[in-house]
């Protein structure tokens, strides 16, 4: 996940956890009903863990947002009955900005997508570290 104070996007992986692909954008409204929304998730995709991007500064310290990202998690973890991790999300929303302009999405649509697409790049990079034995 790819969390944020107006939108979340969210990414899944392939059955057999090589591949992330983006998924949807969820409104952050405040009232909870992203958390049901990602808790709906879980069960659909029969989800065994939740990934959430954690956006320390490059000097690797945690900042307002990534306090709020932590308070975030504090709330899911109570409603989703898997285990929630961090990754380091530094400079993910950039590499997805960059990637989506390469690909010639147009601006609208890059805006509609972004967060997803960053989800997906959080992830990627999770399953990967994961693979090489680096995640726990």
């Amino acid at each position: 996940m790819d969390y944020g104070l107006r939108r979340i996007g969210v990414a899944i992986s392939d059955p057999t956890g090589n591949m992330a692909q983006p998924l949807v954008v969820i409104e952050n409204r405040g009232n909870g009903s992203d958390i049901r929304r990602i808790s709906q998730l879980v069960d659909e995709y029969k989800v065994q863990e939740v990934v959430v991007g954690l956006p320390v500064s490059m000097s690797g310290e945690k900042g307002i947002q990534a306090q709020a990202v932590l308070a975030y998690i504090e709330k899911l973890k109570p409603v989703l009955k898997v285990p929630v991790k961090t990754w380091d999300e530094r400079l993910t929303t950039s590499f997805a900005e960059r990637t989506l302009v390469e690909s010639d999405v147009k601006r609208g649509r890059r805006k509609e997508i972004i967060d997803k697409v960053a989800a997906a790049i959080i992830l990627q990079g999770y399953l990967d570290s994961k693979r090489a034995g680096e995640a726990r």
